[in-house]
């Protein structure tokens, strides 16, 4: 399905503001078609919003297949992001739309906040710098005061389940901390070297002193993080997550924490966003939650709009790329 060549195409960027909240623009998107942007938009307005259509660009908007029955003239739909899961792919793919995703655009960014998780928590940053803040420091008789035991990270099993791009930086950055790195993916094969031993995923959660969720959220992963998981794990040991907050049983990483096991829960995404008031984790011991924010530097999200200004394009030159629908 395409346009004719000399159509500049009717686009809508359906929940825009997460990407661009005003640090940098949509211009190079704008030069290819007559563009709308909606920085937010309810499950309500979807239909008043991208019917007429061509291009449809989407972050966390759900597209359907009954939304899509009522899009006859939907061409393209790009997403801003890495995952699908917002889109019916095979809907799309029985109405010859391509779906594009932006691969990749975030893979450093993501990495160094695993890092910043993991120090925050191992050195108690934050909280030691407050408590500066308030006194606490100059009242005190000592040199020094500690509120938290200080954790050095060099010698630690870090754990990564899954090794894709993410994970492989993740790895070189371990490297760097002296980590010894176990990796547990369902094809290593063809994986670069990075120091990494790969290892069953009944030894990573056996071994791991810290374990760090890199994979996607499918059937087979969701809610791999249950109970019986976590009491295979060593007690005291870190768990970490900036992939996708599906990936845990909330409700028992919550309950481990409480019992003690769990040593900590580094956390930047949750199943539901933004959380209910009652989800568990929200007021666990020891979990570090921050508002999915991993992706989020202005470098990943620059890198991001090109990308997705690159999906347009190519789709306009009867040359579509980063399809994920089988198209």
């Amino acid at each position: 399905m395409s346009l004719h060549k000399s159509d500049k195409p009717s686009v809508c960027i359906l929940d825009a503001f997460t990407t661009q909240p005003g640090d940098l623009n949509w211009d190079s998107l704008n030069s290819l078609g007559k563009l709308e942007v909606f920085d937010r938009t309810s499950p309500d307005q979807i239909l008043e919003r991208a019917r007429k259509k061509e291009i449809l660009i989407i972050n966390k908007v759900v597209v359907t297949r009954e939304i899509l029955s009522q899009l006859p003239d939907c061409k393209l739909i790009c997403l801003l992001s890495t995952g699908t899961n917002a889109v019916d792919l095979e809907a799309c793919k029985e109405r010859k739309i391509p779906v594009c995703n932006i691969p990749a655009y975030s893979t450093d960014s993501v990495a160094e906040m695993v890092f910043a998780l993991l120090l925050a928590w191992a050195r108690g940053v934050m909280p030691h710098a407050e408590a500066v803040q308030q006194g606490v420091w100059t009242r005190h008789n000592d040199f020094c005061f500690t509120l938290s035991p200080q954790v050095e990270l060099k010698g630690k099993t870090l754990g990564l389940v899954g090794f894709g791009d993410i994970a492989q930086a993740v790895a070189r950055i371990a490297g760097a901390f002296g980590l010894e790195v176990i990796a547990y993916t369902p094809h290593p094969e063809g994986k670069p070297d990075l120091g990494q031993r790969f290892v069953s995923l009944d030894e990573i959660f056996s071994c791991a002193d810290i374990l760090s969720l890199h994979c996607p959220l499918t059937h087979e992963t969701e809610q791999m993080i249950h109970e019986a998981r976590l009491s295979e794990m060593k007690k005291g040991a870190v768990l970490i997550n900036t992939g996708r907050g599906g990936l845990l049983d909330e409700h028992a990483v919550a309950s481990s924490l409480t019992s003690g096991h769990l040593g900590a829960a580094l956390l930047d995404v949750l199943s539901t966003e933004p959380p209910k008031a009652d989800n568990p984790l929200l007021n666990a011991p020891r979990a570090w939650i921050t508002p999915h924010i991993a992706w989020a530097t202005r470098a990943a999200r620059s890198r991001l709009i090109e990308i997705l200004t690159g999906n347009v394009e190519a789709f306009l030159k009867g040359k579509p790329q980063n399809v994920v629908n089988g198209l």
